[in-house]
C-alpha cells in the first residue's frame, strides 16, 4: 500500500447558509432528533418522494466527486455538494444533525465515516469518500461512495472495488420474506474471500421521514438481527470494508471514525424500497 502520511484535522471553514426557504428536517438547531415512532413500511406517496430526494443527493455527490483531484481541499467538495442541494430546493440532512458542522462527510484513506470537510488537501494516491444526504419533500434520500484521487495503488484500487461490489451482492440479496441479516451474511462472505475487515459499530438504517428511523442493517452475520424484510421498507446498506481490522478509534471532534490500526478503508452506500421481488435503489443519478 501507499505510504501515504496519516490524517491530521484541518481547519473548518464558517457554517454555510441555507435559503430561508428550503424547509429543515425537525432536528436542526436541536441536539437530536426526535425519536421516530412511525411504520418501517412507507406508502407509494412517501416512497416517490424519496426517489426526488435520493436522485437529488446522488447528483449532488456526482457533482463533487468531479473535483476529487490532488490540491483540492475537501471543504470545497463539500461546498459545491451544498450549493447543488439547495439550488434543487433540498436542505443538506448532516447540517445540524446533531451538531454536524457541514453538509456531507468526506472521508479520507484511514477515516471509515464521518469525516469532516475542513482544508485538508487531497493528495495524489489518496482515496475518499463522500457521504450525501439530501431532505426535500419531508424526506431523506441518503448515499456514498469512494472515489480514486489520482493514481492510487493497487490494493486501495481493489479494496474500492470490492466494498462497491460487496453492496451490489448485498442489494440482490433483499427478498421480502427474508430476515434483514441476509444483508450482512452476503457482505462478510464476500469481504472474508480477501481477508477485509467489517466494521461492525456504524451500520445501514432505516430512513424516511426520520434520517435514522431506528431499523439497524448490519454489515456481518449477525444473528441478532432478525427483522423481517417486507415489501415498501425503505432503508440504506452501506458496507465499510477495511485493510485491517474492524476495530476503530473516534477522534477529539466526536465525529471522525478512524481504523485503529490507520490502515485504508472503503465504504459504498444506496438508500432502498423493497419491492415485491427484490429492491429498487432510490439514490441513483
Amino acid at each position: 500500500m501507499s505510504g501515504q502520511s496519516l490524517l491530521v484535522p484541518g481547519t473548518l471553514s464558517p457554517t454555510r447558509t441555507v435559503p430561508a426557504s428550503i424547509p429543515r428536517p425537525e432536528y436542526v438547531g436541536k441536539e437530536g432528533p426526535t425519536r421516530y415512532d412511525g411504520p418501517e413500511v412507507q406508502d407509494a406517496e412517501t416512497i416517490e418522494r424519496m426517489r426526488i430526494a435520493g436522485r437529488i443527493a446522488a447528483r449532488a455527490m456526482e457533482e463533487a466527486a468531479k473535483l476529487i483531484a490532488p490540491g483540492v481541499t475537501t471543504d470545497e467538495l463539500d461546498r459545491v455538494a451544498h450549493e447543488y442541494m439547495c439550488d434543487h430546493g433540498a436542505y443538506p440532512s448532516t447540517l445540524g444533525y446533531r451538531g454536524f458542522p457541514k453538509s456531507l462527510c468526506s472521508s479520507v484513506n484511514e477515516v471509515i465515516c464521518h469525516g469532516i470537510p475542513d482544508t485538508t488537501v487531497l493528495k495524489d494516491g489518496d482515496i475518499v469518500n463522500l457521504d450525501v444526504t439530501a431532505y426535500i419533500g419531508g424526506v431523506h434520500g441518503d448515499n456514498n461512495a469512494t472515489y480514486l484521487c489520482g493514481e492510487v495503488d493497487e490494493e486501495s484500487r481493489l479494496l474500492v472495488e470490492r466494498t462497491r461490489e460487496s453492496l451490489n451482492r448485498a442489494i440482490k440479496a433483499v427478498k421480502p420474506g427474508r430476515r434483514i441479516n441476509i444483508i450482512g451474511r452476503v457482505i462478510e462472505s464476500y469481504a472474508k474471500r480477501f481477508g477485509y475487515g467489517v466494521v461492525r459499530d456504524f451500520t445501514g438504517h432505516g430512513i424516511n421521514t426520520s434520517f435514522h428511523s431506528g431499523l439497524i442493517v448490519p454489515h456481518y452475520d449477525s444473528p441478532h438481527h432478525t427483522t423481517e424484510i417486507k415489501p415498501g421498507m425503505t432503508f440504506t446498506i452501506e458496507p465499510m470494508l477495511t485493510l485491517g481490522t474492524h476495530e476503530y478509534d473516534m477522534w477529539e471532534d466526536g465525529w471522525t471514525v478512524v481504523t485503529k490500526d490507520r490502515k485504508r478503508t472503503a465504504q459504498f452506500e444506496h438508500t432502498l424500497v423493497v419491492t415485491e421481488t427484490g429492491a429498487e435503489i432510490l439514490t441513483l443519478p
